[in-house]
């Protein structure tokens, strides 16, 4: 398939007023902020052209200073979604055809390959506007687990819904086989599409589940959903930490 030339920018919103864990973007894992640790995996990308934080709060920016190939943004603190805070940051800088790569900024175990995987993923399908990655859930608990958003698709890998709450839940009988996948925080979509998108009120499943992906399903707009055998471990609350530096531990082996 031929494939037009694109840009290809990676944005890493990182709000410091989280309501469940408050500053964090700035949380230390292994000595280090979070940030740093996504910001680290995100330059490990074969293909991110440039990578940008984008942010509420000057202490975000401070702490992100020293780090080379790294533009940081201010934004309006209101701005509630990460998607929407990577538009206002990225409006007077992105070209239609662009493409977008929103890592969340507590992703502290986001993998170069994995933001390679996402980026070739939506180049390989064009006609979609936006697309994320998920990986099988292996455990019941993590069905459970409201941490843990999941993501229902169809024969086509497209999301039916996402939810942090057990889907499909009514017959659901232990040791049957998980219907619904684990979803990685991580987006793609194109700056025309962004732009779109951004424009878009907030959606009733939006609200009620607090995932702004939502917005795109409830407008009829298909998401495309590629499996990933990656590690993912968002951070929610401050009892995250530990297991993720468990993970990179393992990896520094």
């Amino acid at each position: 398939m031929s494939i037009a030339p694109c840009r290809i920018f990676a944005a890493i919103p990182a709000r410091m007023a989280s309501t469940r864990f408050p500053g964090k973007p700035l949380a230390p894992i292994l000595g280090k902020p979070m940030l740093h640790w996504v910001i680290e995996g995100v330059k490990k990308s074969t293909l991110v052209q440039h990578i940008f934080v984008a942010t509420d709060h000057q202490e975000i920016t401070n702490a992100c200073a020293h780090i080379s190939e790294v533009e940081v943004i201010l934004t309006d603190s209101n701005i509630q979604s990460g998607t929407d805070r990577i538009y206002h940051a990225l409006k007077h800088r992105c070209l239609p055809g662009d493409l977008i790569i929103n890592v969340q900024g507590d992703e502290p175990l986001i993998q170069g390959e994995t933001v390679d995987h996402l980026i070739s993923l939506l180049l390989n399908n064009p006609r979609y506007l936006m697309a994320t990655l998920a990986n099988p859930l292996v455990k019941e608990t993590d069905l459970f687990n409201q941490n843990i958003v999941k993501v229902l698709c169809n024969i086509r890998s497209e999301a039916i819904y996402f939810s942090r709450f057990p889907i499909p839940y009514s017959r659901m009988k232990p040791n049957n086989p998980f219907v619904s996948m684990r979803h990685l925080g991580i987006y793609a979509y194109w700056f025309h599409f962004l732009e779109e998108f951004c424009q878009l009120p907030p959606s009733p499943p939006e609200t009620c589940e607090s995932l702004e992906q939502l917005r795109a399903l409830f407008a009829g707009i298909p998401i495309l959903v590629g499996t990933t055998s990656a590690t993912c471990l968002g951070v929610d609350h401050p009892e995250d930490i530990s297991l993720v530096e468990q993970e990179l531990k393992k990896r520094q082996q």
